[in-house]
């Protein structure tokens, strides 16, 4: 059955970690002892953090194994916990300079509660800092879901079969944490990625967006036939510029909330 890959995902990682960049340099923390990395996958955004605070101990937390251990293999001087991100926040008792997620909270369901219990994790004085995907809507994403519900496979996808991701707009996270926090910053940034065809774009929700779909799916066969049209669709949507390479607008949904004390978890 398909599930998390490190080598699929690692397929295009200078563009999944260039975000993280973005949001790690824009966090206003200069000396951080204590850093955690949720939904760490294969260890490259946790290794963002540690170049940003060298000094830091760093932890990453991420439920998929074959992710883990990508990331232990190469990154052996962190802690690397094998954890569903709400059952470590239920857990964890240590407070961090640096609650930080890179594309990983989309995954985790009821926000209104996971993400004040995260921001309960910083020490006061810290941060939490996370990036979502903010494309729920665009057209490979809308291709996917109006092709699981057409007469060729509604059959083939029972209903809650398909784990789908989910993030709310900006006011929602502002007016959530900003009663708890000495400040906030808030933005979305939409990248224009660049990428050889369409077939790239294919390769890149088979990382991510497109896997709930194909482990829903009940053989392989059923999954490289959904693939196969999957592509088709995409190569009409995305078309070829002028030099046969294609762009692929992503947006990208930003908060960092720097907390002023501390507050109980919602239950």
């Amino acid at each position: 059955m398909p599930s998390w890959n490190s080598d699929q995902y690692l397929k295009f990682a200078e563009e999944r970690t260039r975000p993280c960049h973005d949001l790690v340099g824009r966090i206003l923390v200069e000396r951080a002892r204590r850093i955690v990395d949720l939904g760490c996958g294969p260890g490259n955004s946790t290794e963002v953090l540690a170049k940003r605070w060298p000094d830091a101990e760093i932890s990453g937390v991420d439920n998929a194994a074959a992710m883990i251990n990508t990331a232990r293999r190469d990154y052996p001087q962190h802690q690397w916990i094998e954890s569903e991100i709400v059952a470590w926040v239920n857990t964890e008792a240590r407070l961090f300079d640096v609650v930080f997620s890179n594309a990983a909270l989309q995954w985790v369901p009821n926000h209104e509660t996971t993400i004040p219990s995260l921001l309960a994790r910083a020490a006061p004085g810290g941060v939490l800092a996370f990036q979502v995907p903010a494309n729920f809507d665009a057209p490979a994403h809308c291709l996917m879901r109006s092709m699981a519900s057409s007469s060729a496979w509604l059959g083939q996808f029972p209903s809650g079969s398909v784990r789908e991701w989910h993030v709310h707009d900006s006011s929602f996270y502002y007016d959530l944490l900003a009663p708890h926090c000495s400040r906030m910053d808030v933005w979305d940034t939409e990248y224009l990625q660049i990428l050889p065809d369409a077939a790239s774009i294919v390769e890149w929700y088979r990382g991510s967006g497109l896997r709930p779909f194909l482990d829903a799916l009940p053989s392989d066969a059923a999954r490289d036939r959904f693939t196969a049209e999957y592509t088709e669709g995409i190569r009409e949507l995305y078309p070829p510029r002028s030099d046969g390479r294609i762009l692929f607008p992503f947006l990208r949904r930003f908060v960092i909330a720097y907390k002023t004390h501390a507050i109980t978890p919602l239950t």
